[in-house]
């Protein structure tokens, strides 16, 4: 795989800075980080490089190896660890011990199901005092944040996935970690902040 057919992402370019000024703050003083869905590599490389103190360890479906490691073939990052198989459903907690966990544009794209395991396997695995950052769009109370994300909503169950899932839900589903920031993003998302 070269440079010129490596997997791309724009929401990922998009996203990447204003996800990077939150996770500056709230993941300062956390070692090693599990990436679930690393998708294309794009986060975890940007992510990576400008989180040196994080080991970063990227999971994916064996599918999406190859290009996260097109990815991770390119950057100069010494923290920044090569896919583990990780299918929501199949496979067990990777190893290792997180006291972080990252997600984005994964929990939508998920059945519900599959959403309601990854709560419950972070809610159990993650560290004591351990923080998992949550990127994407999230319904409140029931209600769509604005029309653009309810035509998202209805595009996404065409399509065969779960579709957007309200806050309220997962915080049901993750018992034994706390919601403590939901913070407003860019391009109606949140990002959020959930604390054990």
């Amino acid at each position: 795989m070269t440079l010129i057919d490596k997997p791309f992402s724009q929401s990922c370019e998009n996203n990447k800075q204003v996800i990077l000024n939150v996770l500056e703050l709230v993941l300062k003083d956390s070692s090693n980080l599990l990436e679930i869905g690393s998708g294309t590599g794009q986060h975890a490389v940007y992510f990576g490089e400008h989180l040196s103190h994080l080991k970063w360890q990227t999971s994916d479906m064996k599918q999406n190896h190859k290009g996260i490691l097109a990815w991770l073939a390119e950057s100069a990052a010494n923290n920044i660890s090569a896919p583990v198989e990780f299918t929501l459903g199949k496979s067990d907690w990777p190893q290792g011990e997180f006291d972080a966990v990252f997600t984005a544009n994964t929990t939508h794209i998920m059945k519900p199901s599959e959403a309601k395991i990854m709560m419950q396997m972070v809610a159990q695995n993650l560290s004591d005092g351990g923080i998992f950052c949550q990127y994407g769009p999230f319904n409140i109370d029931g209600q769509y944040t604005n029309e653009s994300n309810k035509r998202f909503d209805q595009h996404l169950q065409a399509e065969g996935c779960g579709g957007i899932r309200d806050i309220a839900e997962l915080v049901g589903w993750a018992k034994g970690v706390t919601l403590v920031e939901k913070v407003i993003m860019p391009a109606n998302n949140f990002l959020l902040i959930w604390r054990k």
